[in-house]
């Protein structure tokens, strides 16, 4: 039985940003802090490295039911039987990471402006990823900015849950909510922070304030 994400707090694990910290200790301060879905990325290790990370991050998640995603490598995905996958436009297509996953996983889709989202609304992903809501330095390759703007445009139609991406943080996290995200991600707003668990706990009482709000 497939497993429906809360997007509230999604955190996105990235290894050169924990400050020198094992990706577990984050994954696990963020659980207490009331992270609702996790999303192990890992660019540069290897393949054997990934599989045995993301195990090691499952055994974290389990306990509080909160989903394990893999982003892009559906055969890691696999591999350690996750809750699902994250892929890009230029990632595995949508229909065969289903065709492989099956229908109980979880696939999340990014896009990154208002045709990619009408063009998902024919797919049966379980969310969007918007990005970038704002540049940030941990996805470098991207051209355009979607902002608040094209994220509003996107809820207006979208009959996806959509979730921020890009730059988001404590300061802005209520103003993508009440835009239209039913969720935002977070790289370095947890990962770096000094306190993972408090950045986490802030961050869930913000987005539950402006989803109370809008």
């Amino acid at each position: 039985m497939k497993i429906k994400p809360v997007l509230d707090i999604y955190l996105v694990t990235d290894r050169e940003l924990s400050g020198g910290r094992d990706v577990e200790e984050i994954v696990a301060a963020a659980v207490k802090g009331g992270a609702t879905i996790v999303q192990v990325r890992e660019k540069h290790s290897s393949t054997r490295e990934f599989i045995r990370l993301a195990e090691r991050v499952k055994k974290i998640l389990q306990p509080a039911h909160i989903p394990l995603i893999i982003n892009d490598r559906v055969d890691v995905a696999l591999a350690v039987d996750a809750d699902g996958v994250h892929v890009g436009q230029q990632d595995m297509p949508y229909e065969m990471a289903r065709a492989l996953l099956g229908a109980d996983k979880i696939i999340g889709l990014s896009v990154e402006s208002v045709a990619e989202a009408r063009a998902a609304q024919a797919l049966n992903v379980d969310y969007l990823g918007v990005s970038p809501i704002y540049f940030t330095p941990t996805k470098m390759d991207l051209k355009r900015q979607v902002g608040l703007e094209g994220l509003r445009e996107i809820s207006s139609f979208s009959r996806h849950p959509l979730v921020g991406i890009g730059g988001l943080n404590a300061a802005n996290a209520e103003s993508v909510i009440k835009s239209g995200a039913d969720g935002v991600a977070v790289v370095s707003a947890i990962c770096s922070a000094e306190n993972p668990e408090k950045a986490t706990r802030e961050l869930a009482l913000i987005v539950a304030k402006a989803k109370a709000e809008r």
